[in-house]
């Protein structure tokens, strides 16, 4: 493991505590990745942390070592979704439902407002403002965890905001 990660001076424990430390908000950014499901965003999060330590994801320090691990995590999720489906297509004979991700049973009532106006919005979109609002990230953190550019973070983020203004004024009694 040392070799993996001596180049930027992080050996093993080093990158552990810094797993520990952020633990409760990559859980919480996992949970998001993961359409809310907590036993699926603990499998992901369970896989990030073994390609971290074991080397096949490597911080090379080009971001805060937050802002890569959150990339990590989603792209993590990314993969358990397609290894998902691709166990469905092959155990369960096709049809619509099979595929269409549902939320959870009484997601509307046990959630308020605002997490369901999130909901609503494009992926990306909701991506980007949970990872600024509820993750500290700066804009251009939140580009590099998601993988893209910061121009089209910032495209995400602004037409997120408007709407999720929109949704939430238009929920209002």
């Amino acid at each position: 493991m040392k070799a993996a990660t001596e180049g930027r001076g992080m050996n093993r424990e080093d990158l552990e505590g810094e797993l520990e430390k952020l633990h409760g908000t990559s859980f919480a950014w996992a949970v998001g990745c993961c359409r809310r499901d907590r036993e699926e965003a603990e499998d992901v999060l369970q896989e990030t942390y073994l390609k971290i330590l074991d080397g096949r994801a490597r911080f090379a320090g080009s971001s805060s070592f937050k802002t890569f691990l959150f990339g990590v995590i989603r792209r993590t999720a990314a993969e358990h979704r397609r290894r998902t489906w691709l166990r469905r297509l092959r155990i369960a004979a096709f049809s619509r439902s099979a595929f269409m991700p549902v939320p959870p049973a009484g997601l509307e009532a046990r959630l308020s407002r605002l997490p369901d106006a999130l909901w609503k919005l494009a992926k990306r979109q909701r991506e980007v403002l949970e990872l600024v609002f509820g993750h500290e990230m700066t804009i251009a953190e939140a580009a590099h965890a998601m993988g893209i550019s910061l121009g089209s973070a910032r495209v995400h983020y602004e037409r997120g905001k408007k709407r999720l203004r929109r949704e939430l004024d238009a929920e209002q009694p």
